[in-house]
């Protein structure tokens, strides 16, 4: 009787090893047929912003195309959540983490988790400046090169008469403090050039790169600078929030705004005559680019630790020329 107890256990035992076996073969020849390498773990900044979905969905292309998957998350401008997103990417063990941090100092504890856990982070268009981290390669545009165009911009939209300027900024992103520093550096440098064309920055409002804070910043503005002559926007939403407090004000046509972006409807803002200008960012190229050093890291090969793509300026002559306006 034993016996047929051992042997109908031996039997049981044999079967659920195989069992397992078929399972687990075939759960892995699943995903060699996928080609996955991995999860790529991304969290934006909002996916509200089309420059952002741009980046999420070039990723997912991208990284698909080169045999990972990926997780696409938003922080939608919460560190605290973006923090939580980068935790769940860590216990799902993700092969790599992409962020575009909702505030550049605050997110270092989650990047030190994600460095302690040994996941390779890299940032695309805001880069982290806390200190103490490991980034791998922070990809983006020449936020600093976009802000000297701004003010280019604006110096030319000004004329000879120069004027008061206000900048609707976003200081917890470090790609906008960036703009900002371009914006002004090259500014003091015409005003030390034109003493008789200075252009004056009167105020720094906080925009935070969304249109319904643009909308009422300038509002602010109108109202406590009456001779305003300029608005510097760190984005396109902010820029059209701007344009639509000075439309219902009556002073369209008294204030030019430079923005910066060049997303679809900022664009078109420009070829309307809206919006003077943009520095224009490519942000599908940011993303091709991040999973392009994904991949060279881990071939091995040598990634640069910071990845610039230059910014262009883009007019009304552009905008006519732009047959994605058509």
């Amino acid at each position: 009787m034993k016996g047929k107890h051992d042997m109908r256990g031996t039997i049981l035992a044999t079967v659920a090893m195989l069992t397992a076996c078929v399972l687990g073969c075939g759960g892995e020849a699943e995903k060699q047929a996928a080609g996955s390498k991995g999860t790529i773990g991304v969290s934006v900044l909002t996916m509200t912003n089309p420059f952002f979905k741009t980046i999420a969905d070039t990723i997912t292309a991208e990284a698909a195309a080169n045999g990972y998957a990926t997780t696409i998350t938003s922080g939608e401008f919460d560190v605290a959540k973006q923090q939580n997103q980068v935790k769940d990417f860590i216990v799902a063990g993700c092969s790599a983490i992409v962020l575009c941090p909702c505030d550049s100092r605050s997110i270092g504890p989650a990047i030190e988790e994600a460095n302690a856990a040994g996941i390779p982070v890299f940032t695309a268009d805001i880069a982290c400046l806390a200190e103490g981290v490991d980034v791998v390669s922070h990809i983006a545009s020449d936020n600093l090169g976009g802000g000297r165009l701004a003010a280019e911009a604006m110096i030319e939209a000004l004329g000879d008469g120069g004027g008061e300027v206000v900048v609707l900024d976003f200081k917890q992103a470090e790609s906008c403090i960036l703009r900002v520093q371009g914006f002004k550096e090259v500014l003091e440098q015409h005003n030390t050039d034109h003493p008789d064309a200075v252009i004056s920055i009167v105020a720094e409002l906080p925009g935070d790169g969304k249109k319904d804070q643009g909308f009422k910043c300038t509002e602010d503005a109108l109202q406590a600078h009456a001779n305003l002559a300029g608005i510097f926007a760190i984005n396109d939403p902010s820029a059209l929030g701007a344009r639509a407090a000075l439309e219902k004000a009556g002073k369209a046509d008294d204030v030019v705004i430079v923005g910066f972006d060049g997303q679809l409807d900022g664009r078109q803002a420009i070829l309307e005559g809206k919006i003077y200008a943009d520095p224009v960012q490519f942000p599908d190229r940011i993303a091709a680019m991040t999973v392009d050093s994904i991949v060279r890291y881990f071939a091995g090969d040598e990634v640069a630790t910071q990845q610039l793509i230059p910014c262009e300026l883009y007019r009304q002559a552009e905008a006519e020329a732009d047959e994605s306006l058509k």
